[in-house]
C-alpha cells in the first residue's frame, strides 16, 4: 500500500470496546489542561538563569522562541484536528515519513516524559523538605509517584480532573502576578511608584552581556515552553477531539504572549535584571520579594509545587498514551498495549518506573542527580518539534488532494513559515554547540536519537520483509 493511500493507523491494540481509550476528557478538561499546560517550572524557575544572563533583553528572546512554539503548535494542531490519535506527532511522523519516524519520534517523547517525572518529582520533594527538613527526599518522591500512579490507573476522569484544579491554580496564581506587576508598574499600587524605564536602560542597558548573553537566555526560553504537545494527545481521549485540538491551537498564541512575554516584561521592569534574588530563588520570588508582599517565598513555593505535581501527572499520562499508540502500531512490545476498562494500565505502570528509580537515585546520589538528568533529555523537544515540521510539510498537500474539508485547522503562510521554523530549529541546535552548558545535552539527545532512528530503520526493514513473505506465500497458496 503506498503511503498517500494509507488509511489513519488506530490505536486502537485491538477492536473490541474493551481495550479501546475512552472518551472520558470533557472539554472543560481540554481547555484547561491547554490554558495550564503552558504554565510549568521552567517558567517560574528556569526563567531566572536566562534573566541573568540576558538582562532584559529576555523579553525578545521569550518572543522570538514563543514565535517559534507557536508555528509548532499551529502545525501540530492542522496534523492532529485533520487526525486525532493519542499517539500525536508520533503517528502524523509515521504516515509522513515512515515507521522508523514514528518509532524515533515516540519513544524519543517517551523517554524525555519518563524522565521528566523523575525530575519534577524530585524538584517538588526539595519544596517540601524545605518546609519540613529532616524528612528524607526519596520519600516523598515516591509518595508523590504513588499518588500519580493511582491516579492515572483509574479512568481517565480522574486524570482530568485533577489536572482541571491544577491548572486552574497554576492561572489564577499567574494572573493575580501579573495583575499586581501591572498596577506596580503603574504606580497605583498602594506602597509603591511607578519604576519608568530605569530597570531596562539601567546597570548595561537592555544588553547588559551582549550577543552572547542573549544567546544563553534564547536557549532557556526556548526549553521553558515544553509541554504544551501534551493537549493533542489527552484531545484524543476528550468528547470531541477536533474542537478541543482547535481551540487549543488558536488560543496558543495570547496564551504565550500573555503568561510568558508578558510576565517576563513585568519581572525585568519591576527588579534589575542582576539582583541575585531572580536566579537564586527565581524571578517571580524577586518580584513580590520586592514589592514587600509578605510570605513571598512560600507563595511561590506553593506555586511552583503545583506546577510540578501537574508535570508530573501530565507526563506519566503522555508517556503511557505515546506508548500505548506505539504499540498499536507495531512499534513496541504487545504487553505494554493492553487496555483495561478504558486505561493502558500496563504503559501506566512501565512510563512510571524511571520515576521510582529516581526515588532510588535520590537516596544514593541527592547531590548531582538533577543535573545529569536534565542533561540526558536537554535537546530532546527539538528532535520532536523537527519531525513535526517535516511530517506537516508533507501532510498537508496530501490533505488538501484527499481530504481538504478535514483542514479544520490550517499553518499560516505554508509552507514558508514551516520551512522557517525548519531552519530556527537548526538555528538553535547550532547555538547549543557553541555553549558548554547545552553541549553535552545536545550530545546526549544525539546519541539516543541515533540509536532509536537506527533501531527503528532495522525494525521497519523486518517488517517489510515479513510482508514480502507473506505476500509471496498467499500468492504461492493461490
Amino acid at each position: 500500500m503506498s503511503r498517500t493511500s494509507a488509511p489513519p493507523p488506530t490505536d486502537a491494540v485491538t477492536p473490541s470496546p474493551d481495550s479501546a481509550l475512552t472518551q472520558g476528557l470533557k472539554q472543560r478538561h481540554l481547555s484547561m489542561i491547554a490554558l495550564g499546560g503552558v504554565i510549568g517550572a521552567g517558567l517560574f524557575v528556569g526563567s531566572g538563569a536566562g534573566i541573568a544572563a540576558a538582562g532584559p533583553s529576555i523579553v525578545i528572546a521569550y518572543g522570538i522562541s514563543g514565535l517559534l512554539v507557536m508555528f509548532v503548535m499551529r502545525m501540530l494542531g492542522e496534523m492532529s484536528a485533520a487526525n486525532p490519535a493519542s499517539g500525536s506527532f508520533s503517528v502524523h511522523a509515521e504516515r509522513a515519513i515512515g515507521p522508523w519516524a514514528g518509532f524515533t519520534a515516540g519513544w524519543a517523547f517517551w523517554v524525555l516524559l519518563c524522565v521528566a517525572v523523575g525530575l519534577e518529582g524530585i524538584g517538588a520533594a526539595q519544596i517540601v523538605t524545605g518546609w519540613l527538613p529532616g524528612t528524607p527526599e526519596w520519600a516523598w518522591v515516591a509518595l508523590f509517584m504513588v499518588v500519580f500512579l493511582g491516579t492515572n490507573l483509574a479512568a481517565v476522569k480522574n486524570f482530568g480532573e485533577f489536572e482541571f484544579w491544577f491548572a486552574a491554580l497554576k492561572v489564577i496564581a499567574i494572573t493575580l502576578f501579573l495583575v499586581l506587576g501591572v498596577l506596580a508598574i503603574l504606580g497605583v499600587l498602594p506602597g509603591t511608584d511607578a519604576p519608568g524605564t530605569s530597570n531596562l536602560t539601567g546597570d548595561g542597558g537592555f544588553l547588559p552581556n551582549g550577543s552572547e548573553g542573549f544567546i544563553i537566555g534564547l536557549l532557556a526560553s526556548v526549553f521553558a515552553y515544553g509541554g504544551l504537545e501534551t493537549v493533542t494527545i489527552a484531545a484524543a481521549e476528550s468528547e470531541n477531539p477536533v474542537k478541543g485540538v482547535a481551540g487549543a491551537v488558536r488560543t496558543a498564541m495570547w496564551r504565550i504572549a500573555v503568561f510568558y512575554v508578558g510576565s517576563m516584561a513585568v519581572v525585568v521592569t519591576l527588579v534589575p535584571w542582576d539582583d541575585p534574588q531572580v536566579a537564586e530563588v527565581g524571578p517571580f520570588y524577586a518580584m513580590l520579594d520586592h514589592l514587600g508582599i509578605g510570605g513571598a517565598a512560600e507563595i511561590m513555593n506553593v506555586v511552583i509545587l503545583v506546577a510540578l505535581l501537574s508535570a508530573m501527572n501530565a507526563n506519566i499520562y503522555g508517556a503511557s498514551r505515546m506508548a500505548c499508540s506505539l504499540v498499536a502500531r507495531g512499534q513496541g512490545p504487545k504487553r505494554l498495549g493492553r487496555v483495561t476498562s478504558g486505561v493502558p494500565r500496563t504503559a501506566v505502570l512501565c512510563s512510571s518506573v524511571f520515576g521510582f528509580l529516581c526515588v532510588l537515585l535520590s537516596y544514593w546520589r541527592p547531590e548531582d542527580v538533577f543535573p545529569w538528568l536534565l542533561n540526558m533529555i536537554g535537546a530532546v523537544i527539538l528532535v520532536v518539534w523537527i519531525f513535526i515540521a517535516v511530517s506537516q510539510l508533507v501532510l498537508r498537500g496530501r490533505l488538501e488532494r484527499e481530504a481538504p474539508g478535514r483542514l479544520v485547522v490550517r499553518m499560516w503562510l505554508f509552507p514558508w513559515l514551516t520551512v522557517l521554523a525548519l531552519l530556527a530549529m537548526a538555528g538553535i541546535f547550532v547555538l547549543m554547540l557553541g555553549q558548554p552548558d547545552t553541549r553535552d545535552q545536545l550530545m546526549a539527545t544525539g546519541a539516543l536519537t541515533v540509536v532509536l532512528i537506527a533501531t527503528g530503520l532495522v525494525r521497519q526493514r523486518r517488517a517489510g520483509r515479513a510482508e514480502r513473505a507473506g505476500e509471496a506465500e498467499r500468492a504461492v497458496r493461490d
